[in-house]
């Protein structure tokens, strides 16, 4: 709580120079076709609502999110709710690795890095630590009527070496497209891995109440195994034959039963890392659809992997027009879909997968979702 307090200080110190809404500040984008209207905040350069329309002509608001965007702060809970994450996504064991990377990872070696852990009861990092780029303040460098860029600067206080700079870059289009585009730079070697954490629900509480009966396709044959902390073990586990495969488009819960215990303890669903067969940013890696609303999301991704989580462990008050705040979002109330690298690679050598970035190698991160309409 301390943490949390001095940084609620540190912002109303920023607000003093950035006006009285930074960095909850919020910045509007619409296609001039009226197909897409996006809202963000510079806090994490999070996107707080993404209105498309249905099959009936209305527009939905198809992700999660608060009413008061303050709580993306203040919120215990922590949900993490449409950011740009980062320095590095997903989780990384015991919060320690080494450059050059290494297996056996000894404590007090030589260019061994520690960084604070936030998951399962200090086993390993979630997210980019404490104050992961979900809770920073980034600020607007430019933004037109279909586009804002944010520009973060991570000065290494959570523990990783080097700064890096990172500018992010929302943008809608007509046909109902979104695009988001990171760029970064480092002045030192350090490991960067990102993710843009958007929870969807293509009904947006309306005709139902969860995304069970959404359809999911991934264009993947194998999922990273993980241990009882969901760090890898290194070894993938064949989709063929099992609960993880979704190849042909299937709904989420089309063997739901088989799912209780894969995502840890009781829980009950996915969250987990497919690796994409395609290598292909021009193909769809991820779709995801509903009979209800009739809109269907297809995403292209220059990321090699997604983490699909459908959102176990959620409470939180509901926005105003998904039913709240006397609703709370809960179990299965969204599904989580991240374009992210193979998760804590930077302590899993033998998959010889590069996520040191420096002063000779600049990081990029590219996303497309495509909005359309099934009947």
């Amino acid at each position: 709580m301390k943490l949390v307090a001095s940084f609620v200080a540190l912002v109303s110190l920023f607000h003093i120079s950035r006006g009285a809404n930074w960095p909850f500040d919020v910045t509007t984008i619409s296609a001039p076709d009226g197909s897409i209207t996006a809202k963000f905040v510079s806090f994490g350069a999070t996107m707080t609502e993404l209105w498309v329309n249905d099959k009936h002509g209305q527009a939905r608001d198809i992700i999660l999110g608060y009413d008061d965007n303050s709580q993306l702060l203040t919120d215990p809970a922590h949900p993490v709710f449409n950011p740009i994450v980062g320095r590095y996504a997903n989780r990384i064991k015991n919060g320690s690795f080494s450059i050059p990377i290494t297996k056996d990872l000894q404590p007090d070696g030589p260019n061994v890095y520690h960084i604070p852990t936030n998951d399962h009861d200090g086993q390993d990092t979630l997210h980019g630590g404490i104050h992961g780029w979900d809770r920073r303040n980034w600020t607007i460098t430019s933004k037109s009527t279909t586009s804002v860029t944010y520009r973060h600067i991570d000065n290494a206080d959570e523990g990783f070496p080097g700064i890096v700079t990172a500018f992010a870059t929302h943008t809608v289009e007509n046909g109902g497209i979104l695009k988001t585009t990171v760029h970064a730079t480092a002045t030192e070697e350090t490991p960067i891995m990102l993710t843009q954490h958007i929870y969807w629900n293509l009904d947006a509480f309306q005709g139902s109440e969860d995304i069970l009966n959404h359809h999911l396709h991934i264009d993947s044959s194998k999922v990273v195994r993980v241990d009882g902390n969901a760090v890898p073990t290194g070894q993938f586990i064949n989709v063929n034959n099992s609960v993880f495969d979704f190849r042909i488009p299937k709904k989420i819960n089309w063997d739901w039963n088989a799912t209780v215990g894969l995502c840890g303890g009781e829980c009950q669903g996915y969250d987990h890392c497919w690796i994409y067969d395609h290598d292909e940013s021009s193909k769809p890696g991820v779709s995801l659809w509903s009979d209800v609303s009739g809109i269907r999301l297809d995403v292209t991704t220059d990321s090699p992997a997604v983490q699909v989580y459908t959102a176990f462990w959620l409470d939180t008050p509901r926005k105003v027009v998904h039913g709240g705040p006397g609703l709370n979002y809960t179990s299965f109330a969204a599904v989580a879909i991240e374009q992210e690298g193979y998760i804590d690679a930077v302590n899993t050598p033998e998959w010889g997968v590069d996520q040191i970035y420096g002063p000779d190698r600049d990081f990029e991160w590219n996303s497309t979702y495509k909005f359309s309409l099934v009947h």
